[in-house]
């Protein structure tokens, strides 16, 4: 095994402890893979947590959809009380009553209320404050969630879909990846490690183990551009002489921790992503995903951050 032995800090294993694992620690989009059970289905913390931070697509989708079982919910009961206590409810068939059953929901939850049809039974009246009540509390949590997902703040940062071995300097060679600030904002002090965990057999027993790797530079003033972060595979690396098949055997990943700060929410961000075996390039190197535009202003495209070529290694 080409991995240099050396002492295990408890600090870096990512809370997995020395359980060996087959999969990825940490996924591509930055999202611990780990499944939690026990936990009560209506958590009030956990759900808000997960409305805010789920994908808009999938946000977008509960929502619509509760605004459209909530309508129809409260025209069942409208159809139901009698479609004859909804003044102007004037259509010919069922489907036309409830049809004018779920716009007047639609109306009361919203408190639009054009006019066109209104309650006149006092069971129908007390169902229409009911929803009303409903409606006005219903848009208050989602105003709060709307809120909730633009002010939080958090880091947009593109990550090379692999990782090089590539030329390092003159006679080197270096583990690389590259990324860029996705966002126009500015992020300042960022600091970047990653941490590298395979498994390994100790006294018969398979184990995970974690620890850092030294980069070449690990924090940058300002994140403008593009920045390579490369480990130099030298004799201080542990894995100096690493071969693909060990990286399989292994199941080995890097794991790689992003911190910045953010000056448009003065906040501290967090950004996180990991690499396994099978995302690891050789011999390649990337080339420039910025260049200077016909006006003379340097311009970088996101597009570009994957974009290597074959590269020479030295031996």
């Amino acid at each position: 095994m080409a991995i240099e032995k050396k002492t295990i800090n408890p600090e870096d294993d990512l809370g997995f402890g020395n359980q060996a694992v087959s999969q990825r620690v940490i996924n591509r989009d930055g999202s611990i893979n780990v499944i939690r059970k026990g936990l009560p289905f209506f958590n009030t913390i956990d759900n808000y947590n997960s409305l805010i931070t789920m994908p808009w697509p999938k946000f977008w989708m509960i929502v619509i959809s509760a605004y459209l079982a909530t309508n129809i919910l409260f025209a069942s009961i409208y159809v139901t009380l009698g479609i004859e206590n909804l003044n102007g409810a004037d259509g010919a068939s069922p489907l036309h009553h409830f049809l004018d059953a779920f716009f007047f929901s639609a109306q009361t939850l919203s408190t639009v209320g054009y006019g066109h049809i209104s309650p006149k039974s006092v069971a129908t009246n007390f169902v229409a404050a009911f929803e009303s009540m409903m409606g006005l509390l219903a848009f208050a949590i989602a105003t709060g969630l709307l809120y909730g997902r633009f002010s939080r703040p958090s880091a947009k940062i593109a990550y090379s879909s692999s990782m090089l071995i590539a030329p390092y300097r003159i006679t080197g060679r270096g583990l690389m990846f590259r990324l860029a600030n996705k966002r126009r904002n500015t992020l300042a002090d960022v600091t970047v490690e990653i941490i590298f965990s395979y498994n390994e057999n100790v006294d018969g027993k398979t184990v995970r183990k974690f620890f850092p790797l030294e980069l070449e530079r690990r924090q940058a003033s300002i994140l403008t551009l593009s920045w390579t972060v490369v480990h130099p595979l030298d004799d201080n690396s542990p894995i100096k002489n690493i071969t693909l098949e060990e990286l399989k055997a292994t199941n080995a990943s890097f794991a790689v921790l992003l911190k910045a700060y953010d000056d448009t929410f003065a906040q501290t961000v967090h950004s996180r992503t990991s690499y396994q075996f099978d995302e690891i390039v050789w011999a390649a190197r990337f080339t420039p995903a910025f260049y200077t535009n016909e006006t003379g202003k340097v311009t970088l495209d996101i597009n570009k951050i994957s974009d290597c070529i074959p590269a020479e290694l030295p031996s």
